[in-house]
Order: structure tokens, then C-alpha cells, then sequence
């Protein structure tokens, strides 16, 4: 048997797959100390240009060394990939624990509620605002210690910039004032997703849940909502606080510190002196203009021809056309529509998530089903797509898109601009893909 090294890092079975990297156990050798490490395929990072962004999350998470925070150990890179060596967590995400079990005691709500407190703390105090705080980015060690993970979308303001203004986060979690595109407080808006984040654990439910987008931001910004008859006096008041809609009157973290319910068994995290944090090996795993140029030329690799089966022939077949069964025309595209694959599904799924992030939008993805959240291309009114994946074939995928809240006419501007990104998934009859080659051709002799 062959053992797989990477550095002193012995690489074991995949425990997990992500955006556009698979997350591998893998075994310091040195140490004996266990670790999750993150593979990133650099072609296809550079290829949907997210290196900056990849780059910031790694550079934060080195930044932010905290008992309740995942440790970014090291970033090591070679010609083609690129891996984040991460803190080893067993014990899953808390949104799993609420799932299975419901709604937590009061006791096991608060010791999680202080430990969020505590990591979001610290993070504030190096100036990083993670934006997207729920139950599915905190994960819980073999303690049983809540740990703050997925930086994607953290913020570390320009020196002299006071207020962030990208809408970002998941809906149910975010802030109002996030929501009304004028400015907010990084800091003031994390403690809203940590007051929604304790209703969770002591209601096991949402506070705020609607179907339709405009009702759930409307019942937002109002704070339209209201406490179980199960909650204690003292965790409805704190939480009454922290979910106030005015930004300017809203608890700080310092006042829930000071509240009666909150201090109840309390035992601040024990900071560790950690030494200077470098970031010399972020840059160096990314800034290699060699090695960039090598990986992108790699990325356009013909994969060769793929074999016919019974679906391709009625494809094929000119007497039977079944291309309205996948995009049935004008009108329908204004609601629902559909494109044929024939990658395997967990890259079809990934390929889509990275060019939905790259436009800017908030993907969120259950299995094979992603919802595409965010605002629509004039900035005035928020826009959501729900796609799914479906095997019709052993080897063809149908991916059917439907417009969930946001004008029509947007819908078409997404569709097209969101496919047009997709051209290396999206399969068609070989008598349109020769049509498109001939029309390139023709394009470049001119």
C-alpha cells in the first residue's frame, strides 16, 4: 500500500468535499497530531478568479487565533494544488445537533451562546467581521466546544472605513440593516446573527422563517417576531436586546457580557500567546506567475469523446427533437429552465456555486438543491433562484433553474449571463456544438 505524503503530512480518506476542494484527514508525522486538510485545485481557482478571495479567508483565519475559532495550522502549496492545513473537528456542525435533537436545555444553549460570544469577541478585536454567523458554520470539537468556522465571506475594513455596504449572509440570519443597502456595522451586525443563533438553540426553530423573501425581510426589519412561552424570563429579555431592529440601540457585546442570564456559569476563554503570524506562505502558495500560467493552460485539456447511449440517439434522432423537454421557449424561460450535463454531478454542482459566487450572489446548498440569493443586477430589489440537479440518464444530468422571488425580466438576465459562465458544463447536440465552433472560426478570421 501506498502511503500519500504532502510535507511531513500523511494524507488519509476524504471526510469531506466543498466548493471546488475536497477536505482529506491527514496525520502529522512529526507530531502524531491529526488535521483536516483542504485540497484546492489552483486551475480552477485562478481560472473563476478567486484567488483574492480564497486568499483573504486564509490570511483571516491565520489572523484569528482563538480557543473557539478553527486554527489554520499552515498553507502549503505545489504545482497544481494548493493545501490549507486546518484543525481536525469530530463533532460536527451544531445545525446537525439541533436538527437530530431539537431544541437544547437552557444550560447547553448558554454555554454555547457564551462560547460564540467569546469567538465573535476576539474576532471584532482584530478588526474581522464574519458576516455570515449560523448554526451550519459552527462546528463542535470532542469537548463539545463550539468552533467558529467559513470565513468566505468576512470582512476586514480599509483603514479609515467605518461601515461595510455588501449585502451578504444568509437571509435569516442577517441584520436589517444589511438589508437596506445604506451602510452598516460589521460588529453590531454579527450580534443580530448571534441573537438569532440563540433563539435557534433554546426554540428550535427560526424567529424569523417565510418562504417569500419580501415577507421575511419585512418581518426583519420590523424585528416582527415573538419568544416561545418555554423561554426563561432573563434569555427572552437578552434576546428582545440583541434582535433590535435599530442598529444605534442594539446590546453591544460588552452589555451581554454585563447581563444577569449571560453571566450565569460563565468561564471566559483562556487566551493562548500565540506567536507573530506570517503570512509569507499564503503569498507564496499563490503568487507564482509560472506556476499560474502552467495551471491554466492544464485547465483546457480535451477530455476526449464521450460514449453514446440510448438518451444521445433520441437526442440525435431528427425525427424526434426533444429539446423542448429542456427549454421550452420564450416564455417559460421566464420562470423555469433547464440545461443538460454530462459531468458528474458534484462538479456540475461546484462549477455552479463558484460562477454564482463570482457574480456576487449567496449560495446555499442541501444535497443536490442550491438557492442563489442576492440582488438583482440594478441593485434596488433582492433576487433568488433555486436550482436542482437531476440524473434523467447514467450520464446526463438535468439541471432545472426556477425563479423564486425577483422580477422576470431579471430572471432572463441572470439565466443567460449565468449559463454563458457555464459553457464548459452544459452540454448540447453535437450539430450545435460544430455550428458554435464554425461561428468562433468564422469570428477570428475576421
Amino acid at each position: 500500500m501506498v502511503v500519500r505524503k504532502v510535507g511531513k503530512y500523511e494524507i488519509g480518506r476524504t471526510i469531506g468535499e466543498g466548493t471546488f476542494a475536497k477536505v482529506k484527514f491527514a496525520q502529522n508525522t512529526e507530531t502524531g497530531e491529526s488535521v483536516a486538510m483542504k485540497v484546492l485545485d489552483r486551475s480552477t481557482i485562478i481560472k473563476h478568479k478567486m484567488v483574492e478571495q480564497i486568499k483573504r479567508e486564509i490570511s483571516i483565519m491565520k489572523i484569528v487565533r482563538h480557543p473557539y475559532v478553527v486554527r489554520l495550522h499552515e498553507v502549503l502549496a505545489s504545482r497544481t494544488k494548493i493545501y490549507i492545513i486546518l484543525e481536525f473537528i469530530t463533532g460536527g456542525e451544531l445545525f446537525d445537533k439541533i436538527v437530530h435533537h431539537g431544541r437544547l436545555s437552557e444550560s447547553e444553549a448558554r454555554r454555547y451562546f457564551q462560547q460564540l460570544i467569546d469567538g465573535v469577541d476576539y474576532c471584532h478585536s482584530k478588526g474581522v467581521y464574519h458576516r455570515d454567523l449560523k448554526p451550519e458554520n459552527l462546528l463542535l470539537d470532542s469537548q463539545g466546544n463550539l468552533k467558529i468556522s467559513d470565513f468566505g465571506l468576512s470582512a476586514s475594513p480599509e483603514e479609515g472605513v467605518s461601515l461595510l455596504r455588501t449585502t451578504c449572509g444568509t437571509p435569516n440570519y442577517v441584520a436589517p440593516e444589511v438589508l437596506s443597502h445604506k451602510g452598516y456595522d460589521g460588529a453590531v451586525a454579527d450580534v443580530w446573527s448571534c441573537g438569532v443563533i440563540l433563539y435557534v438553540l433554546m426554540a428550535g426553530y427560526l424567529p424569523f422563517d417565510e418562504l417569500d423573501l419580501t415577507t421575511l425581510y419585512s418581518k426583519i426589519e420590523k424585528a416582527d417576531f415573538s419568544c416561545p412561552s418555554w423561554f426563561p424570563v432573563g434569555a427572552k429579555s437578552l434576546i428582545l436586546h440583541i434582535l433590535d431592529p435599530n442598529p444605534a440601540t442594539r446590546i453591544t457585546i460588552e452589555q451581554i457580557r454585563n447581563d444577569e442570564w449571560f453571566k450565569k456559569n460563565y468561564a471566559p476563554a483562556r487566551l493562548i500567546e500565540y506567536e507573530d503570524v506570517n503570512l509569507d506562505d499564503v503569498d507564496a502558495a499563490f503568487n507564482d506567475p509560472e506556476e499560474e500560467k502552467a495551471d491554466e493552460q492544464s485547465g483546457n485539456e480535451d477530455t476526449g469523446p464521450l460514449m453514446l447511449n440510448a438518451f444521445d440517439l433520441i437526442i440525435l434522432s431528427q425525427g424526434l427533437n426533444l429539446a423542448t423537454l429542456f427549454d421550452r421557449g420564450k416564455d417559460s424561460v421566464k420562470h423555469q429552465t433547464r440545461f443538460i450535463s454530462r459531468k458528474p454531478a458534484n462538479v456540475v454542482l461546484s462549477s455552479m456555486e463558484v460562477v454564482a459566487q463570482s457574480m456576487g450572489f449567496k449560495t446555499h446548498i442541501r444535497n443536490y438543491k442550491m438557492r442563489v440569493e442576492g440582488l438583482c443586477a440594478n441593485k434596488t430589489a433582492h433576487f433568488s433562484v433555486i436550482l436542482e440537479v437531476f440524473e434523467v440518464a447514467p450520464s446526463f444530468l438535468m439541471v432545472d433553474i426556477q425563479n423564486a422571488a425577483g422580477d422576470a425580466a431579471d430572471y432572463l438576465k441572470f439565466y443567460k449571463n449565468f449559463c454563458s459562465k457555464l459553457e464548459d458544463i452544459i452540454w448540447k447536440p453535437p450539430n450545435e456544438s460544430s455550428k458554435s465552433r464554425i461561428s468562433k472560426s468564422k469570428s477570428k478570421k475576421r
